[in-house]
C-alpha cells in the first residue's frame, strides 16, 4: 500500500518551506517534553526532518517507522548528515507499532500526519500498547484553520480544510485509547502540540 493511499491527504512538503515553517525543530521537540535519556518513535517520520534533530536530542535512542521505504531512506540520510544515528528505522504500517517495535518506548511523536489517518483511534490504541506505563504520546497538528489562511511562503498549505482537527476534536479520538491530555503548547504560526499520557 502506498503512502497516498493510506494517508489520502497528506504529501510530504518540500524542504524550502518545511524550513520556513520549523525553523527550529530541535526547539519543538524539546517544547513537547523529549529529552536526552527517553527513548522515542518517530511515527511516520517521513523524510526524517524531526528524527535527525531527535535522534541528537536522545543520544540516538530513537526508532523511525514510515510506511514509505523510500521516506525512510531519506530519514537514514538527514539522520547521518547530522551526525546521530538510530536504534532502527521500520518500513510498517503505524497501526503495526506495538507488533515491529522490538521494545516498548518512553514516548511517541506523530507529526503532521494524524489529521490523513484512518480508524484514528484503532492508531491511538496501538501506540499505547507501544508504550511504557508512563509513557506519553505527542501530535503535532495543524490549527483548525482554513487552509488559505496558513500561507507559507506566500503558497496556502497544509491539509484540507474539513480534515484539520482542534485539540477538542483529538481529544475525542486519542482519550478512548486509553489517554488523558496532559499539555496543549502552541507552536507557532499554524501548529499545536497536544501531549497525552497513557492513562
Amino acid at each position: 500500500m502506498t503512502e497516498e493511499r493510506f494517508f489520502p491527504a497528506t504529501a510530504m512538503p518540500d524542504r524550502d518551506w518545511w524550513q520556513a515553517l520549523w525553523p527550529d525543530p530541535e526547539g519543538v521537540l524539546r517544547r513537547l517534553g523529549i529529552q536526552a535519556g527517553l527513548t522515542v518513535a518517530d511515527l511516520c517520520c517521513g523524510d526524517g526532518y524531526f528524527t535527525a534533530p531527535l535522534a541528537r536530542l536522545v543520544e540516538g535512542r530513537v526508532y523511525a517507522v514510515d510506511l514509505d521505504p523510500a521516506m525512510l531512506a531519506r530519514a537514514r540520510t538527514e539522520v547521518e548528515r547530522a551526525g546521530a544515528s538510530v536504534l532502527g528505522c521500520i518500513a510498517a504500517d503505524a497501526r503495526a507499532i506495538a507488533a515491529v517495535l522490538p521494545e516498548t518506548v518512553d514516548f511517541v511523536l506523530m507529526a503532521n500526519t494524524f489529521h490523513g489517518v484512518p480508524e484514528q483511534t484503532v492508531l491511538a490504541r496501538a501506540v499505547a500498547a507501544a508504550m511504557k506505563p508512563g509513557g506519553r504520546f505527542a501530535v503535532v497538528n495543524w490549527h483548525a484553520r482554513p487552509r488559505e489562511e496558513t500561507a507559507v511562503l506566500g503558497q496556502p498549505r497544509g491539509p484540507r480544510t474539513e480534515l484539520r482537527m482542534s485539540p477538542e476534536d483529538l481529544r475525542a479520538v486519542v482519550e478512548p485509547a486509553g489517554f488523558v491530555l496532559e499539555r496543549l503548547v502552541e507552536l507557532p504560526p499554524y501548529h499545536y502540540g497536544a501531549v497525552f499520557g497513557r492513562a
